[in-house]
């Protein structure tokens, strides 16, 4: 099988090349090698390399900047998904694409206790949210066999994410103020990347939700990072959205129900404290600081 990765330089890109590594052919392109906004470029590459198989990892992820730079974002987490879509129906290639929690607004929270499923209604609150739905509704219109993939809250080895946000601001300020009222489920980009590979395995198309187990709030996330890297969570205090204004609003509940993956096939991803640990753990930030 021979494999093509886009937005193999980010976070969950790099994971995703090391995962289909028992794959015949794994072809790793970073934005530099393949804009996937580029319609031609994307048509010309798919064309030369005729995969079985091409995993979207390319997105603008900017959440904040999609508010301004609305142009980029269609561009970018709409088009260039499309433009792999009409590629990939050229050479009968399987199409993997990475979306996000964020095409829920997060407010119905009380009757979803286990988290948004994948056929609840999608309501984004944010231009990131709508141009990544907007993506999903482009490969499902283009091309029939997609795996959408929704995820939430995802870190890892490379690229900015949360864990390494808090250490950086952890070593630099005596306390963290980190809001209390938005809740998800933190997903390490290794355990996705692999959740990714065994669903690919299922051919069972269509729309699929693959996150951590469990789910926290921003500062209990924060806090366990603290306390696995050996330092005080206490330095970690609560605060609300409301004190901490962004650009863009946030969903205050994030959770996706991954009931659908595991009853197709798809072994759980590990629970987020779990592999929170492993990932520190891995990657030596979970040495307790002296």
């Amino acid at each position: 099988m021979r494999v093509l990765v886009t937005g193999a330089g980010g976070q969950v890109g790099s994971d995703l090349v090391a995962a289909f590594a028992d794959a015949k052919e794994v072809v790793a392109a970073t934005r530099a090698d393949l804009d996937v906004g580029d319609r031609h470029a994307v048509a010309a590459t798919v064309a030369e390399l005729e995969p079985d198989l091409v995993v979207n990892a390319a997105a603008y992820t900017d959440v904040d900047g999609c508010e301004t730079e609305v142009d980029r974002a269609f561009r970018d987490n709409c088009l260039g998904p499309r433009h792999l879509a009409l590629a990939c129906r050229e050479v009968d290639a399987e199409l993997v694409h990475l979306s996000t929690d964020y095409v829920f607004d997060g407010v119905a929270r009380a009757d979803r206790p286990d988290g948004y499923g994948e056929y609840d209604p999608t309501v984004p609150a944010s231009v990131y949210g709508r141009s990544k739905l907007a993506g999903e509704l482009a490969v499902r219109d283009v091309w029939e066999r997609h795996y959408v993939v929704r995820t939430a809250w995802v870190y890892g080895a490379t690229g900015r994410n949360f864990v390494r946000t808090i250490l950086r601001l952890a070593a630099e300020r005596p306390t963290l103020r980190v809001v209390d009222d938005q809740v998800g489920s933190p997903t390490w980009s290794r355990d996705l990347a692999e959740g990714v590979r065994a669903l690919a395995r299922t051919g069972q198309h269509g729309t699929w939700h693959l996150t951590g187990g469990g789910s926290c709030s921003w500062y209990g996330f924060a806090r366990a990072v603290l306390a696995g890297t050996g330092q005080d969570p206490d330095r970690v205090e609560p605060t609300t959205s409301a004190e901490y204004p962004r650009p863009a609003r946030r969903p205050a509940f994030s959770v996706l129900d991954n009931r659908l993956a595991r009853l197709a096939g798809v072994p759980p991803l590990r629970p987020w404290d779990a592999a929170l640990r492993a990932f520190l753990a891995t990657t030596g930030l979970g040495r307790p600081t002296s």
